[in-house]
């Protein structure tokens, strides 16, 4: 019984602080003992790796305690807003492993907000202000200043009203005039300091049209559509802890005739997932997508989610690094490398080994007979028996690593060189007998002389030598294109560096941008060779180049252009490369 109960007290230290309090809620019986989430991204743009820990918050917690999370799109802006973004953010749930309850638009509630908005007006609630946007930051005051009222906050109530209809008929221009929520110029909290609820928008809505010109604000609808759909746990990050006393009065003043204690939605805020050597702001991706810096939004140097799964992260892998960097109240500076080493993790456990060489020379086995073909089993991963094996082919002219050859090697260089012997996996033990060079005297040929009896799996297979080395039959392989990538900033921090260089030199976040680039983050070699078992993988398969690293074959790749993107590398190298 005490182990029980030490194992129940372990588990319970482990949660993080929102899932405590969601489980406190559920034992005060808060919201009629349920849970139901959202996961409210805008249609701009594309997801990225900060939004995947929101989005295993949002729907892992509605999972784990017998809830529901819907997917809502909060397009209140038109201007940014397009079906495109939609469809790829629903992939990218999807893909990570959750599915949602309903989708829903904060545009399905436009009409509420406005029925609300009016009759925040006839309240003496709102009123209409026509001050310029500069007028009206200025007379909010500062943190330390308590702001002024606006000359038009207690203008008559029908006026308000006329003027709010006619925002949305078409007949206000943009930034003619807003409305503003009635509350205390003076409050301590600037959101507080009669906020903007609704402005003018003109752009067509990618749902509704042209049949609204006046669009609500962030903060207005989105508590209110929290509240009407019935969301129990409103789970942001932290930048909106200043706005939840906002979310909390929004919601009051909607249903204020109720008690809302026991049924209403709650706001907590966690950290948000920031990783060094990446820039997650969708303004500047999108920059880098229009300006051609990368191939896309999918390009597998980008921090997207589209971008993680094109360059061969699981979805598992991800999950699994969002819950060791966990849910905190203070924001920090997570490493990549971590991301990466979950990525490792993961992927030993799943990635077919295969071999695989990106920077070739040619071997010759002098001794091997001319024309013989012999077909070797590959174990496809050593950590699961049950993926099986596969057949490679073993014959007298291979292809092998450029770097496993070195005609004049030092004492403690163990692959081949003249005299020295190596194994050449899942066959036989070769001795290098000498190499031939072109009039430039580059190395064209290895030679080597196989030891018949010491193939793998033979009596003689545990002949001990120092290295063994990977290779691929030049008769039974596939022509192939690699692309090497890696990190796509120098700088730690790129958003500081690319603002300290505008500072600097007076430049635009293009320009700034172009100088933090990795010239190395995008490497691509062409005359590769793989094993031809590889032509039967579907794109996107997990791989491992033994002795390389982890590759997946891109989604481009096609049977006469096969082309492999690298994953991660075997070992962090990133640290040595800093350290020079």
């Amino acid at each position: 019984m005490s182990e029980i109960n030490e194992t129940e007290k372990t588990e319970k230290k482990s949660v993080s602080f929102i899932e405590q309090a969601i489980i406190n809620d559920l034992a005060e019986g808060k919201n009629g003992g349920k849970v139901q989430t959202r996961f409210p991204p805008e249609p701009n743009g594309y997801l990225h790796i900060g939004h995947a820990k929101a989005i295993c918050m949002d729907f892992g917690m509605a999972q784990k305690y017998n809830g529901i999370c819907n997917l809502r799109f909060d397009d209140t802006n038109p201007t940014k807003e397009d079906v495109e973004y939609v469809d790829a953010i629903m992939e990218d749930i999807k893909w990570l492993g959750f599915e949602w309850a309903n989708v829903y638009y904060a545009s399905d509630y436009f009409q509420q907000l406005w029925d609300f908005a009016v009759r925040l007006i006839k309240e003496g609630k709102a009123y209409i202000d026509e001050q310029t946007a500069e007028q009206i930051a200025e007379q909010k005051g500062t943190p330390t200043q308590p702001g002024t009222n606006s000359p038009y906050r207690d203008r008559p109530i029908e006026e308000s009203l006329a003027l709010f209809e006619k925002m949305n008929t078409g007949e206000i221009e943009e930034g003619r005039m807003v409305l503003r929520a009635k509350i205390d110029m003076a409050s301590s909290n600037m959101h507080f300091r009669d906020p903007i609820i609704y402005r003018v928008v003109k752009s067509a809505h990618h749902r509704t049209g042209t049949k609204w010109k006046a669009y609500p604000m962030y903060d207005f609808a989105h508590g209110q559509s929290d509240y009407l759909e019935g969301v129990t746990h409103s789970l942001c990050t932290l930048e909106f802890v200043p706005h939840r006393p906002l979310y909390d009065l929004f919601v009051d003043w909607i249903k204020e005739e109720k008690d809302l204690d026991d049924n209403r939605p709650r706001q907590y805020e966690f950290n948000k997932l920031n990783l060094n050597y990446t820039l997650m702001s969708k303004r500047n991706l999108l920059i880098l997508v229009k300006e051609g810096l990368v191939n896309g939004w999918d390009d597998p140097r980008m921090p997207t989610i589209c971008g993680f799964r094109r360059r061969g992260y699981s979805p598992e892998s991800i999950r699994n690094f969002v819950d060791k960097i966990g849910y905190t109240t203070y924001d920090a500076l997570n490493d990549f490398a971590l991301l990466e080493s979950a990525v490792r993790e993961d992927l030993n456990a799943r990635a077919t080994r295969v071999s695989a060489v990106i920077n070739p020379v040619k071997l010759t086995i002098t001794n091997y007979p001319e024309g013989k073909v012999e077909e070797l089993t590959a174990i496809n991963n050593p950590e699961k028996p049950e993926d099986g094996t596969h057949t490679i082919e073993f014959s007298r002219e291979l292809w092998i690593e450029r770097d496993d050859f070195m005609e004049d090697a030092p004492k403690n260089y163990y692959r081949l060189t003249q005299g020295r012997e190596v194994r050449l996996k899942n066959a036989y033990i070769v001795l290098c007998t000498g190499c031939v060079k072109d009039e430039e005297g580059n190395v064209t040929e290895v030679l080597c002389e196989y030891i018949p009896d010491t193939k793998t799996g033979e009596k003689n297979a545990n002949r001990k030598v120092k290295s063994t080395i990977h290779w691929v039959s030049r008769g039974h392989c596939i022509e192939a294109e690699v692309r090497l990538y890696d990190r796509l900033w120098k700088a730690e921090n790129p958003r500081d560096e690319m603002a300290a260089i505008r500072e600097e030199k007076g430049c635009d976040a293009l320009t700034a941008m172009k100088e933090m680039i990795n010239p190395a983050s995008l490497e691509v070699r062409k005359g590769c060779y793989v094993e031809k078992f590889l032509a039967t993988q579907a794109p996107l398969s997990y791989l491992q180049f033994q002795r390389i690293g982890y590759f997946n074959i891109d989604p481009d790749s096609t049977p006469e252009r096969p082309i492999f993107n690298r994953t991660v590398s075997l070992k962090d190298t990133w640290s040595k490369i800093k350290g020079k």
